[in-house]
Formats: C-alpha cells, structure tokens, sequence
C-alpha cells in the first residue's frame, strides 16, 4: 500500500512539474469580417474583458490581433472566439505561443494543461522547448473548408465535437 501511495505521489508531482513550467504567452488571432476601423475598436474591446488577457494590439491591415496573456492565468482559447463572435466577427486563424520545457511530442500525442487537453495532429517525434507556435485546428478557429479537410483526415470523433469524454480538447499542428 505503501508503495501505490508513493507511485501515485511521484506521478502527481511529476505532472504538476510538467504543467506549471509551461504557460500560454500570446496569441495571434485573425478575425474575419472586419471592414472598417469600427469593427476593429469593437472586437478588440470585447477580448480586453477577457481577465486573462493583459494586452490586446490590433493590426487592422492584416486583421489580426495579437494579444498578451497575464502570468498566472488559465487561458480559454474558446473565450476568446465567444468574444470574436459576441462583437459580430469570427476567427479565421488562431496561433497561440506556449512555452514549453522540454516536452516530447509526436502525432496524436495529448497534453493536458489547465482544465483542457490539446492534440497534436500531423507532427514528427520532436521535443518541445520554449516558445512554441501552436495553430489551432478546431471548428470556428479555422476557415469552414479547412476544418472539413482536417475532418476528412483524421478518424477520431474528438475532433470533429472538440472534446475527448468529457475534457475540452483543442487540436493543435506546429
């Protein structure tokens, strides 16, 4: 008994390790739909209530937004696209910057971090450290016909519905 205890602790610490060295820096995200410089202010005060979101600078030709996270702080990646959405827009690009420590992935290769989980589709064997840029996948991050492709591609469900039991799971590519 107690060698189960001391295994499931050394798990844990080891987990723990593992998530509290890695954290989401930025994000870049563009938002499709914008036509004037209106919109733009619109949509980026919507993100600015966001409390994980430290700043947000908009780039309105490119129509992206790049936007700093505070330490410390959860980030929901589907906040973000609530808020695209509330100001009238959607996201048609999303790449977060995570800082990783010498994380090994590969394809299909899970990470949980937070309250979700984030799948690696379409990568090599490679460790991860640093900051690393991460494209999301998932529907409403990409544009329609982009997320029919990467459906036609893979065969599991958790893509297709953006959760894995009942875990959020986010699909990421390098």
């Amino acid at each position: 008994m107690k060698t189960l205890k001391f295994v499931v602790t050394a798990v844990t610490l080891i987990l723990f390790a593992q998530v509290s060295s890695a954290q989401f820096i930025k994000a870049e995200v563009q938002v499709s739909g914008l036509t004037c410089s209106m919109c733009q202010l619109a949509t980026e005060k919507a993100m600015k209530t966001i409390d994980f979101v430290a700043t947000v600078e908009p780039d309105l030709n490119k129509n992206v937004y790049e936007i700093s996270f505070k330490k410390g702080k959860n980030v929901n990646l589907d906040q973000i696209k609530k808020k695209v959405k509330d100001a009238g827009f959607s996201v048609s690009k999303l790449v977060v910057v995570f800082n990783f420590d010498q994380l090994k992935v590969s394809d299909n290769f899970h990470y949980t971090y937070g309250n979700s989980q984030y799948h690696f589709m379409n990568v090599g064997d490679k460790t991860l450290n640093g900051p690393v840029r991460l494209t999301v996948l998932d529907k409403d991050f990409i544009p329609a016909g982009d997320f029919k492709k990467w459906s036609a591609e893979t065969k599991f469900d958790c893509y297709r519905t953006g959760v894995m039991g009942t875990t959020r799971t986010y699909h990421v590519t390098l």
